[in-house]
């Protein structure tokens, strides 16, 4: 038969103790004072029967049964810690925060979360719009979506898609004194450029990409958000490029088309990515999101 664990206040009090290899900083993060940590690592040493630390001059150093024991009890302090998250995650609030960029969850994802609430009705839904990166580990988001290289550390990743940057415009320029048809004809247009990094290509590039040297390439107003410069894209006042999966419901519907052959399109290095924590995949309001988006996912892809 096992033998009864000692209190867990006093293995706490050794763990943290032992970590900071002081009393004083262990109390400060116990929020208790640094004589009741050494009285409960006492009473530990005491109730097992063996010294922890060695009691130097303004320091403390572990013993071998210390050193031992240590690390074991810091991996179950953490693994206690993931079990209440877990009860967390399972409790009554079944609200599902999602971290996605703005324009991609104006534009791409909050058109499609009714499709989700129709089959997930008992999932409540908040949607942090933002760039930042959100840690999943500590619980500052269940989902994030991010748009990148790929490789991220200590979360699961799952793909979503890439995109093609294509140069996009209102219906209505295809007519009008200066129809848009051809590359050349840019030269009679706006161009609606967005603040990206040096990574995704911009109009110059693409300009040059085609051989038109004539074109000035920063003509025409910039946005910090791809979402603006769709918005004026379909307001009819000038040509965006953008990424052909922001832009995937409007093409669909017509209120935006492509002027020029896809081959004036540019694939772009950086694709999208859902992104969890590794050990809160089986949540089910996370996992039952997972499933949906790659279902959405693979649609658009298939498209």
């Amino acid at each position: 038969m096992a033998r009864p664990l000692p209190p867990l206040k006093a293995l706490r009090a050794f763990e943290a103790a032992g970590r900071h290899l002081s009393f004083t900083k262990a109390a400060a993060e116990l929020n208790v004072t640094p004589a009741a940590v050494s009285h409960q690592v006492k009473a530990l040493e005491d109730l097992i029967g063996t010294p922890l630390f060695r009691r130097l001059t303004r320091a403390l150093a572990l013993t071998e049964a210390g050193q031992a024991a240590l690390p074991l009890l810091g991996q179950g302090f953490d693994r206690l810690a993931q079990g209440v998250e877990a009860m967390r995650a399972h409790s009554e609030s079944g609200i599902l925060t999602i971290s996605v960029s703005p324009s991609f969850g104006g534009m791409w994802l909050v058109p499609r979360l009714e499709r989700f609430r129709c089959r997930h009705p008992e999932v409540e839904i908040r949607i942090d719009g933002t760039d930042r990166l959100a840690d999943l580990a500590r619980g500052e988001a269940d989902i994030a979506i991010r748009y990148g290289p790929g490789g991220y550390d200590g979360v699961r990743t799952d793909w979503l898609f890439h995109q093609i940057n294509t140069p996009v415009c209102s219906p209505a320029l295809l007519g009008g004194e200066h129809p848009l048809r051809r590359p050349e004809d840019l030269r009679h247009h706006t161009l609606l450029h967005i603040d990206w990094t040096d990574t995704e290509p911009s109009w110059r590039m693409w300009l040059t990409a085609a051989g038109l040297q004539d074109i000035v390439p920063a003509s025409g107003p910039w946005f910090s958000m791809e979402s603006m410069a769709v918005q004026s894209a379909l307001d009819g006042a000038g040509v965006a490029l953008i990424g052909d999966v922001l832009v995937a419901d409007h093409l669909a519907a017509g209120r935006l088309v492509r002027p020029f052959d896809p081959s004036f399109s540019t694939p772009l290095a950086f694709s999208y990515y859902l992104l969890c924590a590794e050990d809160r995949t089986e949540v089910p309001k996370i996992a039952a999101f997972r499933e949906w988006l790659l279902e959405e996912a693979r649609d658009l892809r298939s498209a």
